[in-house]
């Protein structure tokens, strides 16, 4: 590459998404980059962000969630981001690129990463009111507005993203149909054996599948707005809300329009090293064809291309890219889907090792090559085995192991144990990270934990799914060198959480220091301290505040308060099951207008106050105390909320009253604290207003009783909730839920989601199944017994500390002058509310309680 002999020379990047990100990053990297003037020219009004998951905000996840780019890293290397400005025309001669805006930003190299657009076939009415592509958070806030008043949709594509849509839709409550051109689901990565069992899976999710169909129109009503979709076969459906996600094309205009060839199906041709016809101009990501005449739609290849790119502008050496891994792993609507290599056997001589089980819905299939190498596969329903399988297939060498043996569902007779990796093996797709290099960063540069090793090879970073592999090689690289790899809690307990909280249900320790000094060594730390506080609250054993017990807390939990960006807290009272009086709204916009909190509606069916100091919260709680309010325990690792919606009182569809159960059970589970929190839903009916599976036990109602769903939620990963038992009765049911909750509490370790723990328990659903109903282990009357004693204990923690002066010291900003609220504790008026101060922002503080200092003083002294 041919560049001038300026001193500081400008790159131009085109496009912040996902590859655009990962370009700056690498680039950042380069020692090279310290001579260069970097501006990136975005088209939207936001950084990049995770587009992969775009999903999640249906499920409670937040933009904030799926931002990429770190707090501070385009400042600290000088980046110009210009957001919603994006680029027009490119100017080769002149070396120029013209932004939507009409300004002109000179380049010496200019790096194409402007990704794709979502193809909408060309069929009438796709422009009409309910229509919508999904592509971007824009995108997911126009459906989630429409499908709150929808009742059907349909989703174009039933692809992987048009897959991801029809989950989203049906999270929403929608009736949910998927309509797919070809004879099956996710026609690329699975087969048709695959195919059928993920669709028998969706099918039981209550969404309609159509396959071999496609849309030939947009139906619409008087008004112009979407009533349904016409199909290619000739039948139409109806449908308030239709999504087009068949697939994208590369976005290459930019590259037509200055002269750049392009391939004959789209995308900038590049060589490889990401170079187009011009030297000056690379292309990455989806925007480009490569080399191999592909244009890649997954991130890993992305990642790659953005890393050779990188590696080229600064005239390094390096592998060029000339094709990537197209392996996939995610889960859909809820069901496991894998794909790697050649999922097809295309390869000549190629054999099939099937494993199909269409009881369960488990579907394995591995290809393998006549010289005995695993060349691929598909896994539906049961994806266990990925992490070894896909590397395996990547390396391409002989098996050692008997294939048969491969294709067996982990746990199942006969089964491979253990498989050995070469380590030339690709363990990390996204960031083409081998086994060689994990075992090389443990070995050489001190990386102890998976956390370290991500640190080193960034492996493990991307989608995720070698995260489980990759801490197996970490384990046994550290025990080849001999260093411990113990289970224990932390460098004080050699027992595990599950262990501890036996020690102290069986012995029962009165706090932390007497089960240090008989079962621990040292002081304590911050892992230890509170997951003893925890168990310790969870079997009872005092207030959370008392003595030892309370300088054990978290930070939300020492306040009984959620702490803020400002170090302001939010107050949140329990409404069980949403249902809430006018009398109860009155009092809580009184307190939020009297100190001056900012108000919102929560998704668990709850206000949250935010804005209150330290001080601030015994007044707010007397109020709430005083109208008959508890604790919402929004602070606590403990159940949050049990989510309903109006079920048959109200809703036309509802079967059973989801209202009443879901009070009954947030009453009797309130305060329950356990190794994470817990979230909880309770359905009237199939339509899932309440989104029961999403949660970590979810009941829906059937016309012969009660469906109960575990292990949902996620947070960062969602899990679909799985069907643990169906049509129960009421008594059956909260026996069953007391004792999945009891046994979740009793073995779960340290922070450990009820989704992770069930896909972690040995023997997974049915072994819990086992143990809650048919009591296998023999401990059910204990858990029964657990539970009685917390529903028998239980006492509001924020009454509680109100009756107590001891308790109540601690709520002071400052220890030497009660009552002075902190002065660094700002706010700014926005939207007729308040929200925190930034840095350097005017602000002023808002919220002083309007309380004299007799009240302050009758309050402090009951």
């Amino acid at each position: 590459m041919t560049l001038d002999d300026r001193t500081v020379r400008d790159l131009v990047l085109v496009g912040h998404g996902m590859v655009g990100q990962r370009f700056l990053e690498a680039w950042t990297e380069q020692p090279a980059a310290r001579g260069w003037r970097v501006t990136v020219l975005a088209e939207e009004p936001r950084p990049a962000y995770d587009r992969v998951h775009l999903s999640s905000l249906f499920d409670g996840g937040t933009v904030e969630d799926l931002a990429l780019c770190p707090t501070g890293f385009l400042a600290e290397h000088g980046i110009d981001l210009r957001l919603g400005d994006p680029a027009t025309a490119i100017d080769r001669a002149g070396r120029t690129v013209t932004t939507r805006s009409g300004v002109e930003v000179r380049y010496d190299v200019l790096v194409l990463a402007t990704g794709s657009v979502p193809f909408v076939p060309p069929v009438p009415g796709t422009d009409a009111p309910g229509c919508h592509v999904y592509r971007t958070i824009e995108d997911v806030d126009a459906i989630r507005a429409e499908a709150a008043t929808a009742g059907t949709g349909v989703v174009v594509g039933g692809g992987l993203l048009g897959l991801e849509a029809a989950g989203a839709l049906r999270a929403g409550g929608l009736a949910t149909h998927v309509v797919e051109f070809a004879p099956r689901l996710m026609a690329v990565q699975v087969d048709d054996g695959g195919g059928a069992a993920l669709r028998r899976k969706i099918e039981d999710l209550g969404v309609t599948v159509h396959t071999s169909a496609g849309a030939s129109g947009v139906l619409t009503g008087p008004d112009g707005r979407v009533r349904g979709l016409a199909l290619s076969d000739g039948r139409e459906l109806p449908a308030d809300l239709v999504v087009f996600s068949a697939g994208v094309r590369a976005r290459d205009q930019l590259a037509r329009d200055c002269g750049l060839p392009v391939g004959q199906r789209g995308g900038v041709v590049v060589d490889d090293r990401c170079r187009t016809e011009d030297p000056a101009i690379l292309a990455i990501g989806e925007c480009a064809q490569a080399v191999d005449g592909r244009v890649y739609g997954l991130v890993a290849p992305g990642y790659l291309m953005a890393e050779t790119a990188a590696r080229t502008i600064a005239e390094q050496e390096g592998e060029g890219f000339t094709g990537a891994d197209l392996s996939t792993k995610l889960k859909l609507l809820g069901v496991d889907v894998a794909s790697f290599g050649d999922p097809h056997g295309s390869a000549e001589g190629a054999l099939d090792v099937l494993y199909s089980d269409s009881r369960s819905g488990v579907y394995r299939k591995l290809v393998i090559g006549s010289d005995g190498a695993l060349l691929g596969g598909v896994l539906v329903g049961d994806t266990e085995g990925y992490g070894v399988l896909r590397p395996l297939a990547v390396a391409g060498k002989p098996l050692t192991v008997a294939p048969e043996q491969l294709v067996l569902p982990a746990g199942f007779a006969g089964a491979a144990g253990p498989v050995a990796l070469p380590d030339d093996a690709v363990l990390c797709s996204c960031h083409n990270v081998t086994q060689g290099a994990v075992r090389a960063a443990v070995r050489d540069q001190g990386a102890d934990s998976v956390a370290a090793v991500k640190k080193c090879t960034r492996a493990g970073t991307g989608c995720g799914s070698c995260l489980k592999q990759l801490g197996t090689v970490v384990t046994e690289e550290l025990e080849a060198a001999g260093v411990s790899t113990g289970k224990g809690l932390c460098e004080h307990f050699a027992h595990t959480r599950a262990e501890l909280y036996e020690i102290v249900r069986v012995t029962g320790p009165a706090s932390f220091s007497e089960l240090l000094a008989e079962h621990g060594s040292g002081e304590g730390c911050e892992i230890c301290k509170p997951t003893v506080a925890s168990i310790l609250a969870s079997l009872g054993n005092g207030h959370i505040l008392d003595g030892e017990q309370g300088a054990l807390q978290d930070s939300n939990d020492h306040f009984l308060a959620n702490l803020q960006r400002n170090g302001s807290y939010s107050v949140v009272p329990r409404v069980p099951g949403g249902e809430i009086t006018p009398e109860g709204l009155i009092v809580i916009g009184e307190i939020a207008r009297d100190h001056g909190l900012y108000t919102k509606i929560t998704g668990g069916q709850r206000i949250d106050m935010f804005g209150a100091t330290v001080d601030q919260l015994p007044f707010i709680w007397r109020k709430l105390v005083d109208a008959g309010f508890e604790s919402g325990h929004a602070y606590g690792k403990s159940l949050r909320t049990v989510k309903s919606c109006v079920g048959e009182t109200w809703c036309r569809y509802g079967v059973q009253d989801s209202t009443t159960l879901a009070i009954e059970l947030e009453l009797r589970y309130r305060g329950l604290r356990s190794p994470h929190k817990l979230k909880a839903a309770v359905s009237g009916c199939a339509r899932e207003c309440a989104e029961a599976q999403s949660k970590d036990f979810g009941i829906i109602a059937t016309a012969a009783g009660w469906n109960l769903y575990v292990g949902g939620n996620g947070g960062m990963t969602p899990r679909h909730a799985d069907l643990l038992a169906a049509d129960l009765d009421r008594e059956t049911l909260i026996r069953t839920i007391d004792r999945y909750l009891m046994f979740y509490i009793r073995t779960a370790d340290r922070l450990e989601r009820t989704s992770v723990w069930l896909e972690r328990l040995e023997g997974g659903l049915d072994h819990l199944r086992a143990v809650v109903l048919d009591d296998s282990l023999g401990i059910a009357a204990e858990l029964d017994e657990l539970m009685a004693r917390h529903i028998g204990g239980y006492r509001d923690e924020w009454a509680e500390t109100l009756a107590d002066p001891e308790r109540l010291r601690r709520f002071s900003s400052f220890v030497n002058a009660p009552g002075t609220p902190d002065p660094a504790v700002t706010f700014v008026p926005e939207r007729g509310q308040i929200r925190p101060a930034r840095p350097g922002e005017a602000s002023h503080t808002l919220n002083a309680p309007v309380l004299v200092a007799g009240a302050r003083l009758e309050v402090l002294t009951p």
